[in-house]
């Protein structure tokens, strides 16, 4: 019976408790709008909050998605059809500009070449006999002339079939590192033919888009910070060498690609990158708060205190963060603008000020 009574005592204070602090509340909020509505009738103006420009300097980052290339690629191709009877390369690796990857048959070209050579060794033989001749008037000039015209044509031959057997042989044109091959040994390719791919790796291009209206603040030999998928905790970085000199209609942004050091060939072409740009440091940037602008269908505002006063005055935008927007045109360092009771003001309303914020430099 006593355990009861004492549970029931404890309730009690509980409750009383918890009811002192709820009126206690009620009052202090009670108290406080009878306070607002004092000073908003004592100063007959309308209450709101603001903010007092200062410059303060500004890094403002852009962030796009890229994607690594190949500082060179290729499709090994051959230049003529023929039969492969050597395949000298293998599949993933390192080759040297000018290594002789593939050979193709060449028996036929070689037996016309050395044929041509016998064929020039005949005409000059028989060119020398003409010209002792000719010494005598013991031949006419047109005979000569056939004769060297011979010379002269098995000469283009020999240098024709030279051409044609270089192309049995199909080398690297750069260093780099070979793909898998395509083709076997016996197999008839023709100039359409890919054997395998070729790719340069060090360097990579790193290619991506900026929206065109940063393309003024973003110049060749700037340096770019970007991360990829597989390795998100670590940075690497590249410097832009080419600018794109049109803006793409669809998208409206600007290709830029940058070089990239790969010497230990950890990054991958085709892979997909987050690149970070540091657009130009501003030192003396006027930012105000992103909810002190008023848009407009031309333009911007801003309700500025003027004699406490309010003043709506247009302004030119620039840079924007999370919650600031610089201003470019329009405000000057030490001037007030309203960031509450904006929907309320009117062009020459009384102000009166809750709270006044800045940031100092």
């Amino acid at each position: 019976m006593n355990r009861t009574i004492v549970r029931i005592i404890l309730i009690l204070v509980v409750v009383c408790a918890i009811g002192a602090l709820a009126y206690n509340k009620v009052k202090k909020d009670q108290k406080q709008a009878a306070e607002r509505k004092s000073m908003a009738k004592g100063s007959k103006g309308l209450l709101v909050d603001a903010y007092v420009v200062r410059p303060v300097p500004l890094q403002n980052n852009l962030e796009v998605t890229g994607t690594l290339l190949s500082n060179e690629s290729i499709g090994i191709q051959p230049e003529t059809t023929g039969r492969i009877t050597q395949i000298n390369f293998k599949e993933g690796s390192y080759v040297k500009k000018g290594d002789l990857l593939v050979e193709l048959f060449d028996g036929d070209l070689k037996a016309q070449l050395e044929k041509s050579k016998i064929q020039q060794q005949l005409a000059d033989t028989t060119l020398k006999r003409q010209k002792q001749l000719l010494a005598i008037n013991g031949i006419s000039e047109q005979n000569v002339d056939n004769t060297q015209n011979q010379v002269a044509s098995a000469q283009a031959d020999i240098n024709y079939y030279k051409a044609e057997i270089s192309k049995t042989d199909i080398r690297a044109p750069f260093d780099g590192k070979v793909g898998l091959r395509q083709v076997s040994v016996g197999a008839i390719v023709t100039p359409s033919t890919v054997i395998t791919n070729l790719y340069q790796n060090n360097p990579l291009k790193l290619q991506f888009s900026v929206p065109e209206k940063y393309r003024d603040r973003i110049s060749l030999g700037d340096k770019v910070s970007f991360s990829v998928s597989e390795m998100h905790d670590r940075s690497f970085s590249g410097e832009i060498y080419a600018i794109d000199p049109g803006v793409d209609p669809v998208t409206r942004t600007v290709t830029m690609r940058a070089l990239v050091g790969n010497n230990k060939n950890i990054l991958a072409p085709g892979g997909f990158a987050v690149v970070h740009i540091d657009l130009h440091h501003i030192p003396d940037a006027l930012m105000i708060p992103s909810q002190a602008l008023i848009p407009t269908t031309q333009d911007a505002q801003v309700i500025v205190s003027r004699n406490g006063k309010a003043v709506f005055v247009t302004v030119q935008t620039g840079e924007r963060t999370a919650d600031q927007v610089q201003i470019i045109s329009g405000l000057n360092a030490g001037d007030t603008v309203l960031t509450t009771g904006i929907m309320q003001a009117m062009p020459g309303a009384s102000l009166h000020f809750m709270h006044v914020s800045s940031d100092e430099k």
